[in-house]
């Protein structure tokens, strides 16, 4: 064994493998895989070897068709076959719920590239004869599904990663990782230390005692998964070609060919979740004892579904544990706080998003940043507040729900009531319908009299609609109140903190009482951040941004921390408060604080520490709903003497409470962007339109200048624009594909309805060739084409005068 390498790669499953080799493709060869025992030892070798590119998110989809594509060059490679089996698979849709969300999904593909297809009862039958298709109404074929073999993949990733220069050690356990004050590690294993620059933990079912070695928990589970193969059945063998796969939602079951008969796998309401309190350590090729009894009805529905099973014996039965994260989407990339430790954990589709997971980490190892946003599977969209317990019961409700419709509006019951504010009782008296981001609670909209406290999943519009109609009425004629407490907050201090802020921020650093707008850009100029930044005094700011996005941005400010003069504490839970916005948003602070808040003493975009009500608060004249309008902050144990404060004084002005929900329709008809719609990696501040807050000339050379300033000069090839749907009961969501001529020419990021406008509205981008005001596109929601007219002003107030006056 090697005493140092660049990269110790742990783990010698598939994703291991795909990690190992996709460095070594990269370019980076002195590296290696340590495996406790033989490569595939984990969930690997039991795998259903089953592959799939749908996938709610996007970058997922198409990095699973990356994984997918990449097994042919596989075999040419290493000279290993993978087993291949592209037999294509449908999934049936017995609702028109379930229908409707197929189609969004085709929607989706339109404009990724991928060739999936609407398919009627008739089409299934002929694709797949054994199917009973009664009830069935209708369902998505994709050519690319298949399967393949387990283990002759993994060992063409280790093939591939040997011939381009790495090492693979097995039947070595790894016993410790020690840090060094440098950043790297010390690999203690059963043959001796290894040294490292960095450490994958593409541990499977051992991620987490990985973890443990290195004081952190990853949030995952493992949960046991049963199969069944079936004895032969004429059916099958006697169909002339391979059975394609047939997805089942209805009946939690996925169905596919296994020699010359079926293998039929579920995932059932009656789960369990398997070593709780760690994985064994001498755990290896070995299987769960079989709980038939816990797929029964399942088992019953599938009779039903393909009643050429109930002629059938059972030859095997599998029952195998898989790590799932709470979200059921990969831990992967750089953990916060912890230099040089990496992971590659929970790939719960390990033959979908292997290769895919591999590629992602090699990237980001290599050239600093992945070539898409990952957000969806990175490890940082987990914080501290993730224990063991929300975890695990998390992942239970992820694991029940693998084959349920997931609904855009939908807000999931499992760990909740978990984090909350001190508001959260006033509001719940208030008929509050709460949803939950990053574990704690905020208010989507007040359920109006009589309705339930409970708001419909639906594609189209829900129950709540009159409700947060009401609210957005409110915003803008009188004044509603809202928590700011889903923003992140951080407290920056020291005598270096201004410089620093120039450095990490593309955008002008106001002076002292002053806020300014300001994307935060990867060195390619990516968008991963858009801040407020308060100047409290020379050396003190307040930076808000995204809640949900606590640990992805400080893993940033970590990373490029200096070893002095520059302070960051993380004050998301410290300071809360509310934020009052509307026409009579002035008068109701003027009579709870002694300052003066004329415009003229208190104009847009200051700040001022002042006394309201009984509170010392941080008081920001900014407001995320396009009107007039103020954030303000104080200590968390102050938050109920402020609401009484506000509330009581409120009441003259008709003051009303709003939610979320009602935030993000109010934000549309300003055509303000949001964080991981509008704003994320894989968009450009001149593509967004945040270039209007880059502050190209400044001295500081912030990271991302020269990739801005090339864009600047070429000028950008698509932008975000705002367009006026003609929707009919639907209303776009996300990622919707916007037509013209005939052809899809870009997508939809976000949009709903706009409330007091009284309009649908879309953001998305399109070319910039095609933009126009009064342009006319077509939008593809649910199948259906609608009318969209592009609009370059936005749609309440263009000239900004209720936010400025």
């Amino acid at each position: 064994m090697k005493s140092h390498v660049k990269v110790a790669v742990i783990g010698g499953g598939v994703v291991g493998c795909s990690v190992l080799y996709h460095l070594a493709k990269l370019g980076w060869t002195d590296i290696a895989l340590i495996e406790r025992s033989e490569l595939t030892s984990g969930s690997t070798w039991h795998a259903a070897g089953g592959f799939h590119t749908l996938n709610s998110d996007t970058n997922i989809a198409a990095l699973q068709g990356y994984t997918i594509r990449l097994y042919k060059e596989l075999e040419e490679l290493s000279g290993q076959s993978c087993g291949l089996h592209h037999v294509g698979g449908v999934t049936l849709a017995g609702t028109e719920d379930r229908m409707d969300y197929l189609k969004a999904e085709r929607a989706k593909h339109r404009y990724m590239g991928l060739d999936t297809h609407l398919v009627t009862p008739e089409e299934i039958k002929k694709l797949s004869p054994i199917t009973n298709v009664e009830g069935v109404i209708g369902g998505l074929y994709d050519p690319l599904d298949g399967h393949l073999d387990p283990s002759g993949t993994t060992q063409a990733y280790a093939q591939c990663a040997r011939k381009l220069g790495a090492e693979i050690y097995l039947r070595n356990p790894v016993r410790e990782l020690n840090h060094r004050p440098d950043g790297s590690w010390d690999v203690v294993t059963k043959d001796g230390t290894l040294h490292a620059e960095h450490v994958v933990n593409a541990g499977g079912l051992w991620a987490r005692e990985l973890g443990e070695m290195v004081g952190i928990f990853l949030p995952l589970h493992p949960m046991e998964h049963q199969y069944l193969i079936t004895e032969d059945i004429p059916e099958i063998y006697e169909l002339g070609k391979e059975h394609p796969h047939v997805m089942d939602p209805e009946g939690e079951s996925y169905l596919r060919q296994e020699g010359r008969g079926i293998c039929i796998g579920f995932y059932e309401q009656a789960c369990d979740p398997w070593a709780v309190n760690g994985t064994p350590l001498d755990f290896g090729h070995e299987l769960l004892p079989n709980k038939l009894d816990r797929i029964s009805d399942s088992m019953e529905f599938a009779f039903n579904r393909f009643p050429v099973l109930e002629r059938a014996g059972i030859k095997n039965i599998i029952n195998g544990p898989f790590t799932f994260a709470p979200d059921g989407n990969p831990l992967v990339g750089p953990v916060p706080g912890i230099k040089n430790y990496w992971s590659a954990c929970a790939v719960m589709a390990g033959f979908s998003q292997g290769g895919g997971v591999g590629l992602t980490v090699a990237e980001w190892m290599i050239e600093g940043e992945p070539s898409q946003d990952v957000f969806a599977m990175d490890v940082a969209r987990y914080g501290d507040y993730s224990s063991r317990a929300y975890a695990r019961t998390k992942v239970t409700e992820n694991y029940q729900r693998r084959f349920t419709i997931s609904y855009p509006n939908e807000e999931l019951p499992a760990a909740r009531p978990y984090q909350t504010t001190p508001a959260y009782s006033i509001w719940k008296q208030q008929n509050a319908v709460f949803g939950q981001g990053y574990g704690m609670e905020a208010v989507n909209y007040f359920a109006l009299e009589g309705d339930p406290l409970l708001e419909t999943p639906s594609f189209r519009r829900s129950n709540a609609f009159e409700a947060v109609a009401q609210e957005c009425n409110a915003v803008r004629t009188a004044v509603g109140i809202t928590e700011v407490h889903n923003f992140g907050k951080y407290k920056i201090t020291g005598s270096g903190a201004a410089e620093w802020l120039d450095i990490i921020m593309a955008g002008r650093i106001p002076k002292v009482g002053r806020l300014s707008l300001s994307p935060m850009l990867s060195p390619k100029g990516r968008l991963i951040g858009d801040f407020t930044i308060a100047r409290l005094a020379d050396q003190e700011f307040q930076l808000t941004a995204s809640y949900g996005a606590q640990a992805y941005h400080l893993r940033w400010f970590w990373d490029h921390q200096p070893a002095e003069g520059v302070h960051i504490e993380n004050v998301s839970l410290d300071r809360i408060g509310f934020q009052i916005a509307g026409p009579k948003a002035r008068d109701l602070l003027a009579k709870v604080t002694t300052e003066d808040v004329s415009n003229e003493a208190f104009s847009f975009m200051s700040v001022k520490q002042m006394e309201v009500g009984l509170s010392d608060a941080i008081v920001q004249r900014v407001t995320y709903t396009g009107d007039l309008g103020y954030e303000i902050y104080v200590p968390a144990t102050d938050q109920i003497a402020l609401y009484e404060a506000l509330a009581t004084a409120g009441a003259e002005f008709n003051l009303r409470p709003f939610g979320m929900r009602a935030m993000m329709s109010l934000r549309l008809e300003k055509s303000f962007g949001s964080w991981l719609r509008e704003y994320k990696p894989d968009y450009t501040a001149e593509e967004t339109g945040l270039d209007r807050f880059v502050s190209y000339n400044k001295p500081a050379d912030f990271i991302g200048k020269a990739a801005v300033m090339k864009e600047k000069a070429e000028g950008p090839k698509r932008r975000l624009c705002t367009f006026v749907v003609d929707a009919l009961d639907a209303d776009v969501w996300a990622d919707e594909p916007i037509w013209k001529d005939q052809k899809v020419v870009g997508f939809v990021t976000s949009g709903g309805y706009a409330h007091y406008v009284q309009k649908s509205v879309a953001l998305g981008f399109v070319p910039i060739e095609l933009i126009e005001d009064g342009a006319e596109f077509e939008i593809e929601i649910l199948g259906e084409m609608r009318p969209a007219t592009l609009v370059t002003e936005p749609l309440l107030d263009p000239t900004a005068e209720r936010m400025r006056g």
